[in-house]
């Protein structure tokens, strides 16, 4: 039975886009060796990043921009990047492990949701390490081209430095405008 799991990286953030990413691991591949992305390093969420990519049957990629994510709001969003990962594997897996309570609706595939299941479940763990490298990357490039927020060192989201630069630049295009950043503001 071939299983994918699928997880997200950005849901929370106050710029930039979400990232899903759906995994297949090949038989005999070091599973145990995967974590929650957030109990790592970055320096070694790269070198497992490397590993997933290489030895995996299968790696899909799902991104949905912050346009998008204020056209539809965020949870639809998540799912949509969810079902892009998932269609864009070149395996079809016979079952999807969903991080979260919620099922990823429009797959057709079966599914089951593993609450934690980031911190659970290997394959769940390899898809958060890969979203999480990926969306890092495009906040660090957004970092080059909004050199005034500094997007390298907070990723989008709503950290004390993030605030503080959105207070003396104001919004910048990435910013999620159908977010209340402003009740988020307040709170600093």
């Amino acid at each position: 039975m071939l299983i994918a799991g699928v997880d997200e990286v950005g849901r929370g953030s106050l710029a930039g886009p979400v990232v899903a990413v759906a995994v297949i691991f090949s038989r005999g591949q070091d599973k145990f060796r995967y974590k929650d992305s957030k109990a790592l390093t970055p320096r070694q969420r790269e070198n497992l990043y490397l590993h997933i990519l290489q030895e995996s049957l299968s790696v899909g990629i799902g991104v949905v921009d912050h346009c998008m994510i204020d056209k539809v709001n965020i949870l639809r969003a998540t799912f949509l990047a969810m079902k892009k990962a998932v269609d864009k594997l070149s395996t079809v897996p016979d079952l999807v492990l969903v991080d979260g309570n919620q099922r990823c609706p429009h797959l057709t595939i079966a599914q089951k949701t593993v609450v934690k299941g980031d911190s659970r479940v290997p394959v769940i763990s390899a898809a958060s390490i890969v979203a999480k490298v990926l969306r890092d990357r495009l906040m660090t490039s957004f970092g080059r081209i909004y050199p005034a927020y500094e997007f390298e060192r907070h990723k989008g989201y709503g950290t004390a430095l993030h605030v503080e630069k959105i207070h003396e630049n104001g919004y910048c295009p990435i910013h999620r405008r159908t977010y209340n950043i402003s009740k988020q503001l307040r709170l600093f």
